[in-house]
């Protein structure tokens, strides 16, 4: 959920309740010096363009989407954490020794203090990837801007989470900010899919764009199992190969389960 004004003890807090009653404040508000930050860690690059490279993550917590299948709840649903200052990341990412760095969340797009973050790895000569819904824009400094649009598969039940629902649907669509985007950065755009109708949508999706370049465009199977993964990728690689997309396993959930901190 966003994120309190003021988080007590520097970790962070929210719910639910913080989330209907300010579906448009910016969680920013706490002051850009600082950024809500769940974890930091090393790992190879499982999703993309740069699967395989080790590469230090720095995940984000907070988002302004809920995602029923978002594997990653400490960073959106349910955000944990501590304010860390800038200096403290850039610290934290040589001691892990590798010059490539992912953004991730959560939704990293949504605070300002991003964009020090990026200029301060960039002069020190790291390669940056951003992964972003594509919702928010800022003047970030980006090698590769890790798009994933949220398509209609990704709304919560709304049986379950009717205001949740709402939210999420009217934020998730932000077309504008795509062309932005795509027109000022190196990027790779990634949609989740968990049933073969989802198809249907991304080529819809995609004819709005015309300014995408199809061989940018992946098309990722929704799960967090190999078992389930290797199920989709039945029909998924197909129609990939078919379409002149990229096909994009998950391959830190081959390699590693879907475990924190990989």
């Amino acid at each position: 959920m966003p994120i309190p004004e003021d988080p007590p003890n520097s970790s962070l807090s929210g719910g639910e309740d913080f989330f209907l009653e300010n579906p448009d404040r910016p969680i920013s508000s706490m002051g850009s010096s600082k950024l809500p930050v769940a974890e930091v860690f090393c790992s190879l690059q499982g999703e993309g363009f740069l699967t395989g490279t080790e590469s230090v993550f720095i995940r984000v917590s907070g988002c302004n989407l809920r995602c029923w299948f978002c594997d990653t709840r400490y960073a959106s649903w349910e955000p944990e954490g501590q304010l860390r200052s800038i200096e403290e990341l850039v610290k934290e990412t040589s001691r892990l020794r590798s010059k490539y760095v992912v953004l991730t969340g959560g939704e990293p797009m949504l605070f300002p203090a991003v964009v020090p973050l990026t200029l301060a790895l960039k002069e020190r000569g790291y390669h940056i990837t951003i992964e972003t819904a594509g919702t928010k824009f800022l003047p970030v400094a980006c090698d590769l801007m890790s798009i994933s649009p949220k398509l209609s598969n990704s709304t919560p039940s709304r049986e379950r989470f009717p205001d949740l629902a709402d939210l999420h649907e009217r934020r998730r669509y932000a077309p504008d900010v795509i062309r932005q985007l795509v027109s000022r950065y190196p990027y790779q755009i990634k949609f989740v899919i968990d049933k073969p109708e989802d198809l249907v949508e991304v080529e819809e999706y995609l004819q709005a764009f015309p300014e995408i370049d199809r061989s940018r465009v992946m098309l990722m199977p929704q799960g967090t199992d190999v078992a389930s993964l290797n199920a989709k990728a039945v029909w998924l690689e197909p129609y990939c190969r078919q379409r002149g997309y990229h096909f994009c396993p998950r391959r830190h959930i081959e390699w590693f389960g879907a475990v924190r901190g990989k």
